[in-house]
């Protein structure tokens, strides 16, 4: 294989797989893989999920936290929060502060998964979801 080729393979690989990560969180996605395109996943655990399930995942999280930030003017400062929101292919949960709170995550159907991330990892967690279907 020459320098030209394989600089093109890189490209190709790179335009291909994208991959958004933090500390406690990782994103991905990958426009060749066959069934599971999108990536989610956490320190300790990943699922991989189909097309469906990754654009509802990240709708339904920006949702969630729109939802949160609109309820957070009528608690008081002490109180804490649980909402879930969820569609035919993924099921939500927040739970804690406006400003600081868990996200738990199960797929609905076919293979069963789940996972949760810390309040710590949220804000860039939704800020990578949106990052990552612009492409």
């Amino acid at each position: 294989m020459g320098h030209a080729e394989l600089i093109t393979q890189v490209a190709k690989q790179v335009m291909v797989q994208h991959i958004k990560s933090g500390e406690g969180w990782r994103i991905g996605w990958d426009d060749e893989a066959e069934v599971y395109r999108g990536l989610i996943g956490g320190d300790r655990w990943s699922v991989e999920l189909t097309e469906a399930e990754f654009q509802d995942f990240c709708q339904l999280l920006g949702t969630l936290d729109e939802t949160i930030q609109h309820l957070a003017s009528e608690l008081m400062d002490e109180e804490t929060i649980c909402c879930e929101t969820e569609s035919e292919h993924i099921w939500l949960e927040a739970e804690g502060y406006p400003n600081s709170y868990t996200v738990h995550v199960m797929t609905q159907h076919g293979r069963r998964t789940e996972g949760e991330w810390p309040a710590s990892v949220i804000p860039d967690l939704l800020q990578a979801t949106q990052i990552i279907t612009v492409f």
